[in-house]
């Protein structure tokens, strides 16, 4: 048996998909097909973590045909690595291209002092309130909302409130000796004043009482401020992905 902690998408691919629970799932085989509202890529594409029940082109097909079953457009997150090569090529000679560049990276559970931030296993009328307002698009937030309140237990929601108002927040899932962080947010004007750092803190202490030895989490690969913060904590790249779809930019 291979060890449970290998910062490698075969494990960690798995876990983070159960992660970020959706609407609505389906599986063909090792693919799993995940729908909301259109709007988080997590949320709302194909996961082709392991082989699936059918040819690549008819699997393809399925996939594409559930989607528009739910007026979706197909969206696809192979990750960069060889095993990814017949799905990608499959999906290029459909016209299909890639678009947002994502990292995946795996670091320690935090030691640091959580201060003022404090833990739910609830996602709270601040948390909700401030992860809306620093969203571009309502609706977008109200998807993603949703999806952090279909997290499964063992699951902690961290917040950092500063003259009566949410400033900081963060979540986290637990599943098999990794914590998942996701829905970092921090309001504009309390950003650089280290209340990511508490956040993390406070998620990785419930993490650990949990059972979590390890963390991962996802970031955009151009989001450099993001990325120098999760190194300072250890964090290193793991592996990445891309989404892939028919999108017109022109």
């Amino acid at each position: 048996m291979g060890n449970p902690l290998t910062a490698s998408f075969e494990t960690i691919e798995p876990v983070a998909a159960r992660a970020w629970p959706p609407e609505a799932v389906e599986t063909l085989g090792g693919w799993r097909l995940h729908a909301s509202s259109g709007f988080s890529g997590r949320s709302n594409c194909c996961w082709p973590i392991g082989a699936p029940d059918r040819p690549i082109e008819a699997a393809v097909d399925a996939a594409e045909a559930w989607y528009a079953a739910r007026d979706l457009p197909p969206l696809f997150k192979p990750v960069d690595a060889p095993a990814s090569e017949p799905l990608i090529q499959a999906l290029a000679a459909r016209g299909y291209r890639p678009r947002t560049k994502t990292l995946v990276m795996t670091g320690p559970l935090a030691d640091g002092d959580a201060g003022p931030a404090l833990v739910s296993d609830l996602v709270g009328e601040g948390f909700a309130g401030l992860f809306a307002a620093v969203q571009d698009d309502p609706a977008d937030a109200a998807e993603r909302i949703g999806t952090l309140r279909r997290i499964a237990a063992p699951r902690a929601f961290a917040s950092v409130e500063i003259d009566g108002r949410t400033a900081a927040i963060g979540a986290c899932a637990v599943e098999g000796g990794w914590a998942g962080i996701f829905g970092m947010r921090t309001t504009p004007d309390h950003r650089r004043q280290g209340l990511a750092r508490a956040v993390i803190a406070a998620l990785s202490d419930a993490a650990r009482e949990a059972g979590a030895r390890r963390a991962y989490l996802q970031v955009e690969a151009d989001n450099g401020g993001a990325i120098r913060l999760y190194e300072s904590l250890g964090f290193a790249p793991a592996y990445g992905y891309r989404y892939w779809d028919r999108r017109d930019d022109a």
